[in-house]
């Protein structure tokens, strides 16, 4: 017989050979019989537009294996099965997914002056006073998350704190990060004086004398920053461990960190001790060692996942360092900056998409925005199609002729809808009624076509999804002032929000075909209400309370 007759013949019984080994498989895992490890019945609403609801799911191990009506569900059950039933009024949600976090150093917020409350100039000076008291000589008074709206809008002055501060260096941002106030012992340990002059897309803020008054917007802020102590590993665990267990009360399953402390989840995932699945991202111009490390180690697993890069186009409203077109409104002669370069953000960016890796970049004035949408279009045609999944984080004041041009790009918009009823509050004083118009336009995108996600911006604002659903479907501002929303044209429906913090929050990093939706197969995170969302007065859905949250089958929070 010939060598290439035998060949043939072989070949036949491999395939013959493959093909029945499939069948054999398929043939015993349909008559192989398997139960839940437990069963969980109750109103679910599953964020599966093909089974958008269900009375039942049964879980093996930390996934889901099977989801529906009861008495298909039931049929998982043995005398092992757990099997626990919730109250009609009650609803079962896939675990929230907050996509833009500051997350070790919400952490470490969670324990230090707490000053987004604060009220008046006098209360500000107190918190620090009373919080300086607690501190040991020499160390940093760091975090704060002041926000001078409060007291009317006049910025903080080192003068304020220095008396009440003598022993202890001040290092205390606005709530937005943009900006930060130092006392004189850390402008000292920073080695600033009166001589020092501006930076490119930063600032010294300096009185009507001249005189420097401690407050640094953006790129300054990295002079104090940099002499700040470094903290320790178990400073930085510990902060991990708070931040876990403070997202965990608010239902909140994964979260996407934009950058920063990477080595402390390293840390945790090694240890085993993450309870919050982690995308973790790092800054785009080290898209090369980030590129070295995937290769070498590849993108990671369902607990903790690399291969995102953040930038910023611009700063932010209310440090007025987010760049517009025309002036702000109550400062005619600013209408911003750029942080970085439009040729440096295109060469980086076109450099990281070429790399395979995904690029989230901030923009927040509208002409960030644009610039930014210019430079995704220009690497889009340049480095051809691809599931690329560019992300605008914040997009918060985009113009109206810009709106169209995410959906064919298919960039996501990755908002943060708290923003809205904080920034509300003063929004239009800053950049006039027209331009708030498409200010945090959540409806106008999502009509457009454009895959929207919600995170939270903690510790910038609360990670509080249920406080994010009530803002995007209320929009009416903390101060109460808009009972029937805050342009409220912007308005989304309860199932829009929920969503947006679900399966496009998966989406968002490349997730959603493990998490983000109540599915066979996918991963068992979810959450547990003690009300239905979708039956109570919009108003009243900032009162609704977690009751349980599961992740990969097992109970990380529960109310007691």
């Amino acid at each position: 017989m010939k060598a290439s007759m035998k060949l043939i013949i072989l070949n036949k019984f491999i395939v013959y050979g493959c093909v029945l080994g499939v069948v054999i498989i398929i043939f015993s895992c349909q008559h192989k019989k398997e139960f839940a490890d437990q069963i969980i019945v109750g109103k679910i609403w599953t964020a599966n537009t093909g089974q958008p609801w269900a009375e039942a799911l049964a879980i093996c191990g930390d996934s889901i294996v099977a989801i529906g009506q009861m008495q298909e569900v039931l049929q998982w059950k043995n005398e092992k099965t757990t099997v626990t039933t919730y109250d009609s009024a009650q609803l079962i949600l896939p675990g929230f997914i907050d996509t833009h976090t500051h997350f070790v150093e919400a952490g470490y917020a969670l324990a230090s002056v707490q000053l987004r409350e604060a009220k008046t100039k006098q209360e500000f000076i107190q918190r620090i006073a009373d919080f300086a008291k607690t501190q040991k000589e020499g160390e940093w008074i760091l975090g704060g998350n002041w926000d001078h709206e409060n007291w009317g809008g006049e910025l903080p002055d080192r003068n304020w704190i220095d008396a009440v501060t003598p022993h202890n260096p001040v290092w205390v941002t606005r709530l937005d990060g943009h900006m930060a106030l130092a006392n004189s012992l850390a402008l000292k340990a920073a080695g600033i004086d009166e001589q020092v002059k501006d930076i490119a897309g930063g600032t010294f803020v300096r009185d009507k004398s001249g005189r420097l008054t401690g407050v640094l917007k953006d790129n300054a802020t990295g002079q104090v920053g940099n002499v700040v102590p470094p903290s320790s590993h178990e400073a930085d665990d510990h902060a991990l461990q708070m931040a876990m267990n403070y997202v965990a009360a608010q239902g909140v399953t994964s979260a996407h960190n934009v950058y920063g402390y990477n080595e402390v989840f390293e840390r945790a995932h090694q240890k085993n001790k993450l309870i919050t699945r982690i995308y973790d991202c790092q800054m785009l111009n080290n898209w090369r060692e980030l590129k070295s490390k995937i290769d070498r180690q590849g993108r990671g697993d369902k607990w903790l996942k690399i291969g995102g890069l953040k930038a910023f186009v611009d700063g932010s409203l209310g440090s007025h360092t987010a760049a517009f077109f025309k002036p702000y409104t109550d400062v005619p002669t600013d209408s911003g900056f750029f942080i970085n370069p439009e040729e440096q953000l295109y060469r980086l960016t076109k450099s990281a998409d070429s790399a395979g890796l995904q690029v989230m970049i901030h923009a927040i004035g509208d002409k960030a925005i644009h610039s930014l949408l210019t430079i995704f279009e220009k690497i889009e045609k340049e480095n051809g199609d691809k599931d690329r999944r560019f992300r605008i984080e914040h997009l918060q004041h985009i113009a109206p002729g810009d709106i169209s041009r995410l959906a064919p790009l298919k960039i996501i918009a990755s908002m943060q809808p708290y923003h809205a009823i904080d920034d509300g509050r003063w929004a239009e004083k800053i950049i006039g009624y027209e331009r708030c118009k498409t200010t945090y336009a959540f409806k106008s995108l999502m009509d457009a076509g454009t895959m929207v996600s919600f995170g939270s911006d903690w510790p910038v604002a609360p990670a509080t999804p249920l406080e994010g659903i009530y803002a995007a479907v209320t929009r009416r501002t903390l101060d109460d002032k808009n009972p029937n929303g805050w342009f409220p044209k912007q308005k989304i429906s309860v199932e829009q929000a929920l969503m947006a913090y679900t399966l496009h929050g998966a989406y968002a990093s490349f997730d959603e075909k493990i998490k983000g939706s109540l599915e066979t197969g996918k991963l068992a995170d979810l959450v547990v209400l003690d009300q239905n969302i979708f039956s109570v007065a919009p108003e009243k859905i900032r009162d609704i309370k977690v009751l349980k949250t599961i992740v990969g089958g097992k109970i990380v929070f529960e109310r007691k």
